[in-house]
């Protein structure tokens, strides 16, 4: 007689390992069915290979930062919030350190340490993991799920569980293993499935200001307008890169720039330099650098207070001559330099694609799954977590932190029907 599992988990990547970790350590038959040659693939190169585990900020900032699915993923955060999440990791001899914007990462900066310790623990708590086992099908037999698995060497495999978890990721970083497989097996048992877009990724510009450059900006802000109407502002760091920008702040607003762009509308992002300064202090600042040095030319002037990068760009936008006398400019010509400072127009033509969004917006609609336990309202027996569902947050932790709890409260749930049963 076929082994019957209490749950088999599809993909061993965040949500899917502590899924396993939850329900094995309840007492659970489990088994993680990877599709890969190991587990927690993309978790071993987040965060630019240091892994940003979580943010240690509290519940309500927390949600706050949660772009689809707000109130949807908040009984699984408060079941695992940031602070029960770095103390297992830490218990699982992954010392942790605390960073600007209370991004949590491991001490060591290498992101491989905290999957492998994922890992450690879903074992320890009595999970199976089978490799090279792609789930290819769900099929129901009364209340008794076959996973049907194929094999490396093309073998099929049919495992059976009382229930099974697609965990199986988005479709960002496909060479990580995620590749939209658990989108077609949800769809396939009746869910609905949410436009997937990518998001936290780099946009593109028609014109390029500043020419073929690269540049880091810092303590910069950036507006996106679509059609007109502002959609958010952040500030902070950013870089551009010929007709691209990227960085934090350009990642925050991606999301509302894909949807826009995807909507037909026109998107532009408004950059200043100086968003700390008003024009007043700015006027102020021209006004003692003349005074200071009559010789100044435009050019120097600006050098003072902008990237030498970009200073021609500046200028071209202003419309001023590198030989104009700074002392000598007119007040529009001073008005037009402010504005090349704190109002830069960016046109907003396109976007990265999935290979290098950090998340996937968009996923199995929220409005099929309990949130409370994360089971499929279409079909008992079926569970969903991580980013197969249409949740997405801000960069900072927030995706990570959303994978791990939706993960663990899906695996307490199984315990918990076990226990009734």
């Amino acid at each position: 007689m076929r082994e019957i599992y209490d749950a088999i988990i599809i993909g061993g990547g965040a949500s899917g390992l502590m899924t396993a970790i939850a329900a094995a350590g309840a007492g659970c038959r489990v088994l993680i069915a990877e599709k890969m040659e190991k587990c927690g693939r993309k978790v071993r190169i987040t965060g630019k290979g240091r892994c940003n585990i979580t943010n240690m900020t509290d519940t309500e900032t927390f949600l706050g930062k949660v772009r689809s699915g707000a109130q949807f993923v908040r009984k699984a955060l408060e079941t695992l919030p940031p602070e029960r999440l770095r103390r297992m990791l830490e218990e699982a001899g992954v010392r942790t350190v605390e960073e600007r914007g209370r991004r949590l990462f491991p001490a060591s900066g290498r992101a491989f340490e905290v999957a492998d310790a994922l890992v450690r623990m879903a074992g320890r708590a009595g999970a199976e993991i089978v490799y090279h086992a792609r789930v290819t099908e769900l099929e129901r037999s009364g209340d008794v799920w076959h996973v049907i698995t194929e094999r490396r060497d093309g073998e099929r495999v049919t495992l059976s569980c009382r229930n099974a978890v697609i965990a199986t990721g988005g479709v960002s970083y496909k060479a990580t293993g995620s590749t939209g497989d658990g989108y077609l097996l949800a769809h396939r048992l009746g869910h609905s499935i949410v436009p997937l877009r990518p998001s936290l990724v780099s946009l593109v510009t028609d014109r390029p200001v500043f020419g073929r450059i690269r540049e880091q900006l810092r303590n910069v802000s950036l507006t996106l307008y679509a059609d007109g109407v502002e959609r958010g502002a952040q500030q902070g760091e950013m870089t551009i890169d010929g007709d691209i920008i990227e960085g934090p702040i350009v990642l925050r607003l991606s999301r509302e720039a894909v949807d826009a762009l995807t909507d037909g509308k026109h998107v532009e992002a408004v950059l200043s330099l100086k968003p700390a300064l008003t024009s007043t202090q700015i006027t102020e600042r021209i006004r003692r650098e003349t005074e200071a040095d009559a010789s100044l030319t435009v050019e120097e002037l600006i050098r003072k207070m902008a990237p030498r990068t970009l200073v021609r760009g500046i200028m071209s936008t202003a419309k001023v001559k590198n030989s104009d006398m700074a002392a000598g400019i007119s007040d529009t010509a001073r008005e037009a330099i402010i504005k090349a400072l704190t109002a830069i127009p960016l046109h907003i033509t396109d976007y990265g694609g999935f290979d290098e969004a950090v998340v996937t917006a968009g996923g199995v609609s929220l409005d099929e799954v309990d949130s409370a336990t994360m089971e499929s309202q279409k079909a008992p027996g079926i569970y969903l977590t991580g980013e197969t569902l249409d949740i997405d947050a801000d960069t900072g932790g927030y995706n990570l932190q959303l994978a791990f709890s939706t993960g663990f409260l899906c695996g307490m749930s199984i315990a918990e029907k076990r226990r009734r049963h």
